[in-house]
């Protein structure tokens, strides 16, 4: 347990701040699973592809990290696209 005043705050914050990113985190995923299930429509890969710009502005995820899923997303929806 932390003795400090400020140590009990940042434990404090430190909580709220990692429940918040794990919400975050499964709205992405479930973002990207409503994608895959709609056979990537382009209205949900554009509700994910705006929640992924979102988390890495905020820098809940790298930077890197979202270009490679949004990137995957744009592939996976082309080719839905061809096999309209």
């Amino acid at each position: 347990m932390p003795i400090l005043k400020a140590s009990i705050k940042s434990a404090r914050k430190d909580t709220k701040r990692r429940e918040m990113n794990e919400s975050y985190r499964v709205a992405l995923k479930k973002a990207i699973d409503f994608a895959k299930k709609s056979n990537y429509s382009e209205d949900k890969v554009r509700d994910a592809i705006k929640l992924i710009d979102k988390l890495a502005q905020k820098g809940i995820i790298h930077e890197n990290n979202a270009a490679r899923k949004k990137a995957n997303l744009i592939h996976k929806f082309n080719e839905a696209q061809k096999e309209s």
